[in-house]
């Protein structure tokens, strides 16, 4: 007879960085987003000078311990002197830390939805998310009546080069409306998302507000009247 599920606790804001993150690695482990070692998740610790504390390489993200950080500088060094090694793409977080400068947490999934969809999607170089009523979850978002690009860039081991092509993207985007960014995370090709927000509370719902979405994009190419749409839609 299998056992039920328990609900997990309520993200806990009081709780410090490290515990908070830790929480965070629990929680996306159950829900299927961070199996494994997959994943990463930072908070910023300083911004004069950027400095980041982001889960150690290599953990599994539902037994995260406290010694289980290490503190990187903007250019993804380690800065602590503990000796600890993040993993290859804290250089990302640092990215998207330096380019959004109101980022304090930035959080990185692996779902089954968006390794999917990224991987589908990467010849468009974005999925696109419309007329959904979860969109209003997104930071800005005011209506359903509306649509979310989110970029999808292909995989590639050379970090720099990676975070170079990620960066011509959010410098070439129109920043200026004083409320809703052009968007809100982006893909990696067959690998997950990235997604941000003002503190971990924040940036902890985009990511579920975006796996939502996701699952509901990729369920709807299911149905032949709702494929159609979408298919419409991407074409736009």
């Amino acid at each position: 007879m299998p056992h039920p599920t328990l609900p997990h606790p309520p993200f806990d804001a009081s709780l410090d960085a490290i515990d908070q993150l830790r929480s965070v690695g629990r929680e996306f482990h159950a829900r299927g987003w961070s199996l494994g070692t997959s994943s990463n998740y930072s908070v910023v610790a300083s911004r004069a000078p950027l400095e980041l504390l982001i889960t150690v390489s290599g953990k599994d993200k539902s037994a995260l311990g406290r010694d289980d950080f290490v503190r990187v500088d903007a250019t993804g060094r380690p800065c602590d002197g503990t000796g600890r090694k993040s993993s290859a793409e804290t250089l990302l977080h640092c990215l998207i830390a330096e380019l959004i400068p109101s980022v304090g947490a930035i959080l990185h999934t692996h779902s089954v939805w968006s390794t999917i969809l990224s991987g589908a999607d990467l010849p468009r170089g974005a999925v696109r998310i419309e007329g959904f009523e979860m969109l209003k979850g997104l930071d800005g978002i005011v209506t359903h009546e509306t649509f979310e690009e989110v970029p999808v860039f292909a995989n590639a081991q050379d970090m720099n080069e990676l975070a170079g092509r990620i960066r011509a993207r959010f410098t070439a985007a129109d920043w200026s409306h004083p409320t809703r960014p052009p968007f809100h995370g982006f893909l990696l090709s067959r690998h997950g998302l990235y997604t941000w927000g003002r503190d971990l509370a924040e940036a902890r719902r985009q990511i579920e507000i975006h796996e939502f979405l996701f699952e509901c994009v990729a369920r709807s190419r299911t149905f032949p009247t709702l494929s159609a749409y979408q298919q419409q839609s991407a074409q736009q």
